[in-house]
């Protein structure tokens, strides 16, 4: 742009020279002055109200959109908020090997009072118990009355619940979002996933914190962000789950026992498919746990698998005769002197009948002789003993992944002597969990490799280090099988399927010394299909007691071990066993030649 200057000199000059009025010549540059002034204020005048207009177009077309949400939006009661750290309120889901929903997420509501708001804090008192009843009206009436402003009344309440209070209609009495644990399987699986509660609360939201089983020991996995709510798988087999509890429970109630436990692991992977424990609860209406003075395996919180620690019996024999043959002490057709009573000192080693004055090793745990096994615990002595079972992990808790596994630490004697030996060599002087026993037997039928129990999905074998050479665990796979087909477990019989396993019957100790002479816990742990193991299976029962054949029967052939044969024919079609059709004789069929 040219600007014209403010006195043309050039101009005035030169009509002075020639003698033209210069007044002229700067009049009108003046005017040509004050007209490029007017153009450029109009130009400023247009924008400012062109800035002015697009600002109000906004204005009303931020407005406009604003009301038209509001109208369109469920209308809400605005909630008065305090300034504080952020609750996190998510946790991720937790699901079985197949993905089946164990546990998840259910938005519900607490309920709770500002008395100061309150219209008629005694009506509303009255209407509360209604909906209510473990409520006190008085106790209510004194907090809606006296100086309190603020008042929990429930942590989480029903939908219905929810709108029963909201007809209630007085403004003291407000809702707060919640977040809690569903179980929608109810009791199924309830000692594996514990439970969960209430952490660091507020008015608007709600810590969940697990409290017992998986919920508690994988806490800050369920609650980390950074895993975009991926479930937690588990190893659990929902479906076998629920047939594993149906034939347990059956069987507790048949056999008279006042609990019993079950557990199925893969050999080789160490995955538990399902863990059964009875009396149990329901993990979404969890317990208090049991006052002092009271018996703790009698509260259905209790978890007998990994917190039970019992003489286990003559489940041990197997492991016993494992060791001395894989020391090269005997074989399996070596003979035993099994002369009796076997005398240590002042204590004397019978067995349940005379079995003769000797046996071999396999009918020794065919028949189930305590001095027989005695005697072979004489030749691997103490030492050799304590270490072998402490490689079978007999010795420290299981690290089975649920909060009450670490309280299951095995009962050991003081001095591990001679006699300690002799006894612990057919399961009496020591006490382990099932699940101790459970990884014991997957070692005999995987070959001889340890394997630790997990609750968590594993992507193939997790096979540790090797405690049995192959012959020698193929060697005790035939003892288990002979222990079924002729011994003492005649009922783990199931049609199409070869079982192996030992029974074990022990006296239960009383609580201040000694045992009871009508009390036992019976056991009976098996493996499945004998010719090619995939699965252990323990079956335990406390105090069983059954009249047979006009006789009271405790022992673990007559109790345990035909509760798992009917779990065995549950659970083997639904693991993707086929059954093995046996041969019979063609009858009503004469064959001639043309």
């Amino acid at each position: 742009m040219i600007r014209t200057p403010l006195r043309p000199l050039a101009r005035v000059l030169h009509a002075r020279a020639t003698g033209e009025n210069p007044d002229v010549i700067e009049a009108e540059n003046i005017s040509l002055r004050h007209q490029e002034m007017q153009v450029q204020s109009r130009q400023r005048a247009e924008g400012r109200l062109l800035v002015l207009g697009l600002f109000f177009v906004c204005a009303f077309g931020a407005i406009t959109a604003r009301m038209g949400m509001t109208a369109v939006s469920e209308p809400a009661e605005p909630v008065a908020s305090a300034a504080g750290s952020v609750i996190a309120a998510q946790r991720a889901d937790i699901v079985d090997r197949n993905g089946s929903l164990l546990a998840t997420n259910f938005e519900t509501h607490s309920l709770y009072a500002q008395p100061p708001q309150m219209i008629d804090p005694a009506g509303a008192a009255d209407k509360l118990v209604q909906i209510f009843p473990d409520l006190d009206r008085d106790r209510l009436i004194k907090d809606f009355t006296g100086k309190r402003k603020f008042l929990w009344l429930k942590k989480k309440i029903s939908p219905e619940q929810l709108q029963a209070v909201h007809d209630i209609g007085d403004p003291g009495l407000r809702f707060g979002p919640r977040e809690m644990r569903l179980y929608p399987n109810g009791s199924l699986a309830a000692h594996v996933l514990g439970g969960a509660g209430f952490g660091k609360e507020g008015v608007n939201a709600a810590e969940v914190i697990g409290v017992a089983g998986v919920e508690r020991q994988f806490d800050t996995y369920l609650r980390d962000p950074a895993n975009a709510g991926k479930p937690l798988q588990l190893s659990l087999d929902l479906t076998v789950q629920a047939a594993s509890e149906q034939v347990l429970y059956g069987g507790m109630k048949l056999m008279n026992a006042k609990g019993a436990t079950s557990i199925l692991m893969d050999v080789h992977t160490g995955e538990v498919i399902s863990v059964v424990s009875f009396p149990d609860f329901d993990p979404n209406d969890r317990p208090r746990p049991p006052t002092s003075g009271f018996d703790p395996s009698d509260s259905p919180l209790f978890n007998r698998a990994v917190q039970g620690v019992y003489e286990l019996g003559s489940t041990f024999k197997i492991f016993t005769a494992a060791q001395a043959m894989e020391l090269g002490l005997v074989g399996a057709d070596t003979v035993i002197d099994t002369r009796g009573p076997l005398r240590w000192g002042r204590f004397a080693i019978r067995d349940f009948r005379n079995y003769g004055n000797e046996l071999s090793v396999t009918k020794i745990i065919v028949k189930s002789s305590n001095i027989g096994t005695a005697r072979l615990a004489q030749q691997i002595g103490a030492e050799r003993q304590k270490s072998f079972l402490d490689t079978l992990g007999m010795l420290e808790p299981t690290p089975f992944e649920i909060s009450e596994a670490k309280g299951g630490k095995p009962l050991l004697p003081a001095n591990w002597s001679e006699l300690s030996a002799m006894t612990i060599s057919y399961g009496h002087g020591i006490s382990t969990t099932p699940m101790h026993l459970a990884a014991g037997y997957a070692a005999i039928a995987n070959g001889g490799r340890y394997v630790a129990p997990t609750i968590l999905k594993q992507p193939g074998p997790q096979l540790g280090e090797r405690v049995l050479s192959e012959r020698t665990a193929a060697a005790a796979r035939k003892m288990l099988r002979k222990v079924v087909s002729e011994g003492t477990a005649s009922f783990a019989r199931v049609k199409g399927y070869q079982v192996g396993g030992k029974t074990g019957t022990a006296d239960k100790p009383k609580p201040r010394g000694g045992y009871y002479d009508d009390k036992v816990i019976a056991t009976f742990a098996s493996i499945f299909p004998a010719h090619d193991p995939k699965y252990v299976l323990i079956v335990t029962l406390d105090e069983p007691s059954i009249i047979a054949h006009g006789e009271e029967r405790r022992t673990a052939g007559w109790t345990a071990t035909p509760v798992a044969a009917e779990m065995i024919g549950r659970v083997a079609p639904l693991l993707g066993l086929r059954p093995q059709v046996e041969p019979a004789e063609v009858t009503g069929i004469t064959l001639t030649s043309n």
